[in-house]
Formats: C-alpha cells, structure tokens, sequence
C-alpha cells in the first residue's frame, strides 16, 4: 500500500494539493516584476537567492479568478523549471494511500480537468489533486 504526501492550499473555496516531491519550498509573497506580453496567468517574476522564478497565478491558471493578494498568500516554489505558484493560503501536508485517489471528473468547481490528476475524499472536503508538470507546460 503505497501513500502519497501532497501540501495542500486553497484558491477561492477549493481545497487543492500537489505532490510534495514537486515542491522546493513554501514562501511568503515576494515583490515581483510584472513581464509584459506575458500569458495572463504569469504574475510576474520574483528574485529568490539569486535565481529568478517565475511565479503563476495559479487561480487564473486553473481557469478561476485572479488572486488578490492577502496575509495568507504564499508562492509555492517548485523544484523544477523555476517556476512558483501563488496560491491563497496554505495548509497542512496530508499523507493519502493511493487506493483512495479517484480519477478527476469532467469538471469540479470550474477548474479545467486537464490539470486534475485526482481527487480524494476527506473527512469533510474534497481534495482536488493537481499536476504540477500540467500546470507548467505551455500550452
């Protein structure tokens, strides 16, 4: 019985997580550069130690809102590709064995499935599993 560590975070209502292996680390919001003739959903691009990141905004990236920036907000820094996530806030990092992944549906709460590796039931939410390497390709 294999498990599986995701950091979760919310954006707007939905609880999301992604595999912890992706993650570099967690990072209260840095000032960032805003790139012109950009996608909408790049947020602009952030110094951190040195290397330059490019930082997403994953709510319009998933096809929602755009963020608006509170104390809760964080960038989440992956260990590929220097790229970031700015998501609402963040929560805990949950462990679930993988018998409980399900497939994702056509369509949760308005975020495009393409980026949906799966879903888990937890005690009173859905966990909504993301792909990070779905989320970063250009498409």
């Amino acid at each position: 019985m294999a498990n599986n560590q995701f950091v979760t975070f919310k954006i707007d209502d939905n609880l999301l997580g992604i595999n912890i292996l992706n993650v570099r680390e967690i990072n209260k919001v840095l000032d960032a550069t805003p790139v012109q003739h950009s996608p909408n959903y790049v947020w602009g691009l952030v110094n951190l130690r040195g290397q330059t990141v490019t930082v997403f905004d994953l709510g319009i990236r998933l096809g929602l809102e755009q963020r608006i920036l509170n104390i809760d907000s964080h960038n989440i820094i992956l260990k590929k590709d220097s790229v970031g996530f700015l998501v609402d806030n963040i929560g805990d990092v949950i462990e679930i064995e993988e018998e409980r992944i399900e497939p994702p549906p056509a369509n949760i709460e308005g975020i495009q499935s393409k980026y949906i590796e799966g879903i888990a039931k937890l005690d009173n939410e859905l966990l909504i599993i993301l792909s990070a390497d779905k989320i970063i390709e250009h498409n």
